[in-house]
């Protein structure tokens, strides 16, 4: 046997197997699952293997966080610091694998930062005492799109996947601000008020982009919205406040979070009907779902938790004590 051609061989054999474990070991670690979730009163987001139900670490935030949503590679959250008695003007950008806060974005002069959507690389926010919807770009470090709403108290925002429809919530005003743009604008941009009813809060906007959810904190209901012809088209009554209103991914059923009846809630789209219903001991707050929509992570107060729930079966699998308060959440990898 040629040993110059044996030895070509085996370097080449050994140069793939190289490969391929390098290949595979980053796959692993850009697959591996993670929660995220805030504590308003400890103002600390928790890291939470959501598989194990067990709490990784805790990161300090600024005073009072309120929503967080992560990078699509899962490595990175941003946080709302909406503040407490002293208004917030912070996000708080936090590496989950070293559990640190890279750096708090100090958004002076806008005051207490909410409603959160990152769609690509750009994080949009809103400040409510503003009446303001603006876009953070973390690769720059800056806030490089800003819009009025000229609405009381802005508070929530749905963005679509391509960035041109941009929907806020504002509760004093009983009103949806609807932007459609060109980027970058204003070319091409046009402003609409949309009324519905009272104290709109939570929102969802359909997968498909046809129509928006809209919690109604004081008549206990949901408005829907028809995106294209910017009005309301039907109220869903559900007897009690509707803290989050969720699409599941594919679309065919939204999930809302209710205060007043410590309820899960699930909703046909199509039928607008209540299929499902959840008694909780505890008040559920903010819910994220895994990708297949079988499984649901929602914060819940008094007690203090985070409870992983089968939707399907509509039962508790497991649950994790986080701290104090706990509202916004996020899910990668499932």
């Amino acid at each position: 046997m040629n040993i110059k051609y044996l030895s070509k061989s085996i370097a080449i054999v050994f140069a793939v197997v190289t490969i391929f474990f390098t290949v595979y070991e980053a796959k692993s670690q850009a697959a591996k699952p993670v929660l995220v979730a805030l504590n308003k009163a400890d103002a600390t987001m928790a890291i939470v293997d959501p598989v194990s139900m067990k709490l990784i670490a805790k990161v300090p935030t600024g005073d009072g966080p309120h929503e967080v949503v992560m990078s699509v590679d899962g490595k990175t959250a941003f946080v709302s610091n909406y503040g407490a008695q002293t208004p917030g003007s912070s996000i708080s950008v936090i590496d989950i694998p070293s559990a640190k806060e890279l750096r708090r974005v100090d958004l002076s002069p806008f005051l207490r930062p909410h409603g959160l959507q990152l769609v690509g690389e750009r994080l949009y926010f809103t400040a409510g005492p503003n009446r303001t919807v603006a876009r953070y770009d973390p690769a720059t470090n800056k806030v490089d799109w800003i819009m009025g709403t000229g609405q009381n108290s802005t508070h929530m925002v749905a963005v679509s996947a391509d960035q041109k429809r941009i929907f806020t919530t504002n509760i004093g005003s009983d009103t949806i601000t609807a932007f459609s743009f060109q980027d970058p604008p204003p070319a091409g941009s046009t402003v609409v008020q949309i009324p519905v009813g009272k104290q709109p809060e939570a929102v969802d906007l359909s997968p498909d982009g046809l129509e928006l959810w809209v919690g109604l904190n004081q008549e206990g209901a949901i408005d829907i919205v028809d995106t294209v012809a910017n009005k309301s088209k039907e109220k869903v009554n559900l007897g009690g406040r509707p803290y989050r209103v969720k699409f599941i991914a594919d679309g065919k059923l939204v999930v809302c979070t209710m205060l007043s009846t410590k309820e899960l809630l699930v909703i046909d789209k199509v039928t607008r009907k209540v299929v499902r219903r959840m008694k909780l001991d505890s008040t559920p707050m903010g819910i994220v779902f895994s990708a297949d929509g079988k499984t649901a992570f929602v914060t819940v107060n008094q007690p203090d938790e985070v409870l992983k729930i089968d939707l399907v079966k509509m039962e508790i699998k497991s649950r994790v004590d986080i701290g104090k308060g706990p509202d916004g959440v996020a899910v990668f990898g499932l």
